[in-house]
């Protein structure tokens, strides 16, 4: 598969027909199906329509966008319209949204074309795809091993060679986890450049749809056509001008400072992520970069914030999932309405979903509030205190993006907090509502893809694309070379 900005140029110039790209995707959509379950739903006739109406703008010289028959794949959680979007779980196993969510309207309108529904965690609640009510999806670099959650049908997607382009959520590392565990790129905006409507929601604070890609021309290319305003999102951010594309240069990384956080790349990262965060300060300072060492104090802490803020935010958010007007009914003879509800929940929603309600209800509880979800707002607060800090000496932070590459598909369901503290370095961001991005950084142990983090300021968006940029093109073919899956 192409990358989206060359399959755009070929059909925007006749080159190819819009419906041979589609058709071709689909195809390999099916195949890496039938191995790794990275689908939920595939809109193949839909999307041969799609293409077809492209191919007829062009014909009668009409423009039909910058992204004229790029394949997308949507994680599941994103509504489109008149496509099923089960967010990953039994309850909404029959939704079919009347509406498209705003980042789809967006890219629809600019040409792209829509192939796939993404496998993930149920309501994005996972770090290995292993939570989802149809399945868990498969590594494609090894099919024994996890993809990464919550997004990890997406960066299947895009690392097998589906599309060029996938969305996905993240709301505590849930697009950049992945992409490390795929060697892609895994990008999240900061908080409010990318609106919301029509995301199902985990956590209001901290959700963020972000965009898994193999080339930093396509990132900027998609932000660009996404980003902006948006009425129906009360935390866009106003007066947002996207200018990704026009920041791209080739330039060398001169003066600019990069911080590697100390609490974060010592004890706890495998020798693997060890050693590709060692390669990465050596291509930073060959590129020009001066990269010296920067400490987050209240770093180590983010993991306890984040799980009893996201369980919070999950525990008023899923309320409404109770099978009286959302979510699937159970128990029609059910005596009485608390006895629907609580079959209905009980038999729709799976165990970590139902973990976390229950953790985050408690957490807000009388008597409980103040000792565990108000101190974790405050601690919040401390680690956006020390990322500003770090960002009045550097330009950038830098972490590894996990402690591990991917492990084996079991490995660690049986233990829910191994699989928390996996996600030490990417809730920050999130926490913060800064911009961050997973960088592909070669192999970790047993020859599987690992990645390194950079985190930006709030709305340093564009210059974090740009260092993406530079090491892109340092590395060249290597950088984030498909997976070897065949299919």
């Amino acid at each position: 598969m192409m990358f989206a900005h060359e399959i755009a140029e070929q059909v925007r110039t006749g080159k190819r027909s819009a419906r041979a790209v589609i058709e071709e995707s689909l195809a390999r959509a099916d195949a890496v199906q039938a191995e790794l379950n990275a689908f939920i739903s595939i809109p193949r006739a839909a999307a041969l329509a799609a293409a077809d109406a492209i191919d007829k703008k062009i014909a009668n010289g009409e423009d039909p966008g910058v992204l004229a028959g790029v394949p997308v794949v949507v994680k599941d959680n994103i509504c489109t319209k008149g496509i099923r979007t089960t967010a990953g779980s039994k309850s909404l196993e029959h939704f079919v949204p009347p509406y498209n969510a705003t980042v789809i309207e967006r890219l629809q309108a600019a040409g792209a074309v829509v192939v796939a529904k993404a496998n993930l965690d149920e309501f994005g609640m996972g770090s290995s795809n292993e939570n989802s009510a149809y399945g868990p999806a498969r590594n494609p670099w090894d099919a024994s091993r996890v993809p990464g959650g919550s997004s990890g049908g997406s960066a299947v997607a895009v690392s097998s060679g589906v599309a060029p382009i996938a969305l996905g959520t993240d709301t505590g590392g849930s697009v950049r986890q992945p992409a490390a565990f795929n060697g892609i790129i895994g990008y999240k905006p900061t908080y409010g450049r990318l609106s919301r409507y029509g995301v199902i929601a985990f956590a209001s604070s901290l959700d963020q749809v972000g965009v898994l890609a193999r080339s930093s021309k396509d990132i900027a290319l998609v932000m660009d056509v996404m980003a902006g305003h948006d009425e129906h999102d009360a935390t866009s951010i106003p007066e947002d001008k996207p200018q990704f594309l026009a920041s791209l240069n080739a330039a060398d990384l001169a003066g600019i400072k990069i911080g590697l956080v100390t609490e974060l790349s010592g004890e706890g990262n495998t020798e693997g992520v060890l050693a590709a965060i060692s390669r990465t300060k050596d291509l930073l300072s060959r590129l020009g970069a001066q990269v010296g060492e920067v400490s987050l104090p209240n770093a180590p802490y983010g993991i306890a914030t984040y799980y009893l803020v996201a369980p919070a935010e999950a525990s008023a958010n899923l309320a409404r999932y109770d099978g009286m007007v959302y979510s699937t009914r159970i128990g029609e003879n059910a005596l009485g309405q608390a006895e629907v509800m609580m079959k209905s929940r009980g038999a729709t929603l799976g165990p970590e979903v139902r973990r976390r309600i229950l953790m985050g209800t408690y957490a807000l509880s009388s008597g409980y509030y103040d000792a565990y979800y108000g101190k974790a707002l405050k601690v919040r607060r401390l680690i956006a205190n020390d990322l500003e800090k770090a960002f009045s000496e550097f330009d950038f932070v830098l972490t590894p993006t996990t402690p591990t590459a991917a492990y084996k598909l079991g490995e660690k369901s049986s233990d829910p907090l191994a699989m928390y503290l996996d996600d030490i370095d990417t809730v920050l961001a999130n926490l913060a509502g800064i911009a961050a991005v997973s960088v592909p950084a070669g192999k970790a142990e047993e020859g599987m893809p690992c990645g390194v983090q950079f985190l930006a300021p709030a709305m340093q968006d564009e210059k974090l694309i740009r260092l993406l940029s530079a090491l892109e093109l340092a590395q060249g073919e290597t950088f984030a070379p498909l997976s070897p899956f065949k299919g």
